[in-house]
């Protein structure tokens, strides 16, 4: 077995870890190269390699396995920057993107415009069709109309098109029909059927995924054919396998057929790498990982040790935002990244983000032209960095040109430039502490009884303060922080998805025939594992559905604990799971309401080779600084801080606040009170009471 790469492309920096057989990692970061991703891509897979005393075209000419990640999408999505696109849906039902599923956080709230739909309502076209619920055909398919609509489509140089109807789920007729005619009639323009790319329930859902899909096929596949054709041009000949929003990884191929897979492709690892170092370290399967790139902070997190997934997924704001409409890794996204952007509103009152100064120009620090103050600067301001050791030496920052960044905020606020800088950071920290007590509460976890697991490159700045704010025992920072989506996908398998709508009730339950669909799900993923089962043949498939209390309106995704559900049994523990699963999320459990099954889901898990290790125990000893560096800690004030490079940090080493530990990609700070131990793995534990 060769190397394995990862590479993880966000909006600020490019990400790529080379893992040898004996499952050690090494870490290489560029800036992102918008215009062509290898260009960056390269550069830090020269970094990796370097470490290893190698050149990138030796490492990949020894690499079997090529995993590739990208935020792509996620900001075309969010930007419009995708395909134009025609929607074509149910004649009198124009509206469904429009309307979304309330369209704002406030409905009261009369000075937040309603949110543009992802399509323009111009870009909508009506089709003369029924379909009912029972799949009986009231309308026929207006062919000549049909045509016309057609024409139009051609006429206005559309780039993509989504069709979505009413009940295409339960009969999809008129969608395959209407493909067929696209075909003849508009060839060569890509296209998505709704009930193929998520047949589920809920119009809004499936209109959106299929609008968000279409629109995303010619972007997406030209990012990754071009990126396909690098790494052959560069002498690459393994596999390429993409990482997906369901938090996994599938082939290149597949992705660009259903390009929305690519939506959460990056940060639905950072879940998955999280969980793996939780358990290596003992520390159990429930977990937050707070991944903290140069962009955003995303959230997600495991519970009873597997990966949370959501179909509630929004590109954007809640209700505000687009909705995939497909499953993906449950992840919440806030703007505070290390890349954030500071300012003061109308109130006078000091902000941090959404806005982000990205890679170009980036913060002020970097020394590129940005004079925005940013959470970097104000990390730069109060001493956390070394201007000199910033991506291990390779990048010096401009702390001249942070101070003034600050300065111009500090003078707007009235405040010290230390103090702004520190008040900067404690924002964005209170902003982050804020977005894990969402998703945890939401789904029923304690973050005091979760381990805390630090991801990104911006994650050692604020970490532990966090993790004071919400009191958490357990915090770890891998030595890969800064690399950690890309980390995930070295603990990924293959996965994909299959779902079918059947609504039933708990009481008059169709066993029979939801044991049909069950095993239509189970055969369509039993081909699919088949092509991989040469190399491959370990692999498991799991089922679950979206249930509610019939008088709620939300679902919540249930795992069946059988595989069926025809007997007596099988079906009692179905809906003693919804209960026991409601309860602990909701904190509710009514016996006496009857139970409603709307989607059902079957995924399977095709097992990727990998190593293990085993780390000797180490002895306690007590840090040597290399270094002292003055740093600013808020009511503590100015401090002669101590400050540890890796050499002095061998495992078993405990390190008192306040200190700076300079990881080559990351920086931690441990404040004072707080301590810092390296575990016997070489990853950081960290200590919010400076007691292990």
């Amino acid at each position: 077995m060769g190397y394995q790469v990862s590479a993880d492309t966000g909006g600020t920096f490019i990400d790529v870890v080379i893992q040898d057989v004996a499952s050690q990692q090494v870490i290489g970061k560029s800036l992102t190269t918008h215009d062509r991703v290898f260009r960056g891509l390269s550069q830090a897979l020269g970094v990796a390699a370097g470490e290893m005393g190698l050149t990138a075209e030796e490492v990949l000419a020894e690499t079997e396995l090529f995993i590739y990640g990208t935020t792509r999408a996620t900001n075309a999505i969010v930007t419009r920057n995708v395909a134009k696109t025609a929607l074509l849906t149910t004649a009198g039902f124009e509206d469904v993107l429009v309307l979304k599923e309330g369209g704002k956080q406030d409905g009261y709230d009369f000075s937040v415009p309603y949110p543009k739909p992802y399509i323009p309502r111009s870009h909508t076209f009506g089709v003369h069709e029924r379909i009912d619920s029972e799949g009986e055909v009231v309308t026929a398919l207006d062919e000549e109309r049909l045509v016309e609509t057609l024409r139009e489509v051609r006429s206005q140089e559309f780039q993509a098109i989504a069709v979505s109807f009413l009940w295409s789920v339960v009969n999809p007729a008129h969608e395959l029909r209407v493909a067929e005619r696209i075909a003849e009639l508009v060839p060569g323009v890509p296209v998505t059927l709704s009930h193929q790319i998520a047949p589920i329930i809920r119009e809004y859902r499936r209109t959106s995924a299929a609008a968000i899909d279409a629109s995303l096929k010619p972007l997406m596949q030209q990012h990754f054919r071009e990126l396909e054709r690098d790494l052959r041009e560069f002498g690459y000949q393994g596999a390429i396998l993409v990482s997906t929003s369901m938090g996994g990884v599938m082939n290149i191929d597949e992705v660009i057929a259903s390009p929305i897979d690519a939506a959460r492709s990056g940060p639905s690892m950072a879940p998955l790498a999280g969980l793996n170092y939780s358990l290596i370290e003992k520390l159990g399967g429930d977990m937050i990982v707070c991944d903290t790139g140069g962009t955003t902070f995303d959230v997600g997190l495991s519970r009873d040790g597997a990966v949370v997934h959501s179909r509630d997924t929004w590109i954007g704001p809640e209700w505000e935002g687009d909705l995939l409409g497909t499953s993906s890794v449950d992840i919440r996204s806030i703007g505070a990244g290390g890349g954030s952007i500071a300012w003061v509103d109308e109130g006078g009152l000091l902000r941090v983000g959404p806005q982000s100064a990205g890679s170009e120009p980036g913060p002020a620090c970097y020394g590129n032209g940005g004079t925005e103050p940013t959470l970097s600067d104000a990390a730069t301001v109060l001493g956390y960095f070394d201007p000199d050791y910033f991506l291990g030496g390779r990048m010096k920052l401009d702390v001249a040109a942070a101070e003034a960044a600050v300065s111009k905020l500090a003078a707007t606020v009235g405040l010290p430039v230390a103090e702004t800088a520190w008040g900067i950071l404690s924002l964005a920290g209170e902003s982050m502490v804020k977005a894990v007590h969402e998703i945890t509460i939401a789904q029923g976890l304690n973050p005091q009884e979760s381990t805390l697991v630090a991801g990104g490159g911006a994650a050692g700045i604020n970490i532990m303060q966090i993790a004071g704010e919400l009191g958490t025992r357990h915090v770890v920072l891998p030595r890969v922080a800064s690399a950690l989506s890309a980390s995930g996908m070295h603990f990924a398998d293959i996965v994909k998805e299959e779902s079918a709508a059947f609504v039933t009730s708990s009481d008059a339950f169709a066993a029979a025939a939801i044991d049909k669909v069950l095993d239509g799900l189970d055969d369509k993923l039993e081909d699919f594992a088949g092509r991989f089962s040469d190399n491959y043949p370990d692999h498991t498939v799991e089922f679950g559905v979206e249930a509610r209390y019939k008088s709620q309106i939300w679902t919540i995704d249930v795992p069946l604990p059988t595989r069926r559900v025809g007997s007596d049994d099988e079906r009692t523990a179905l809906f003693e799971a919804f209960h026991d699963l409601h309860e602990r999320i909701l904190a509710v459990r009514d016996h006496a309401s009857a139970i409603e099954f709307l989607n059902w889901r079957a995924r399977v898990t095709v097992r990727l080779p990998r190593a293990t290790r085993e780390y000797p125990a180490s002895a306690r000893l007590t840090g040597r600084p290399s270094a002292t560096r003055t740093c600013y800690f808020g009511d503590t004030g100015t401090v002669e801080t101590p400050v540890f490079k890796p050499g002095d940090l061998v495992p078993g080493t405990y390190v008192m606040g306040p200190a700076i530990v300079e990881e080559p990609t990351t920086t931690l700070v441990v404040y004072p009170g707080m301590a810092a131990e390296v575990s016997d793995t070489g990853n950081y534990l960290l200590h919010i009471e400076g007691k292990a």
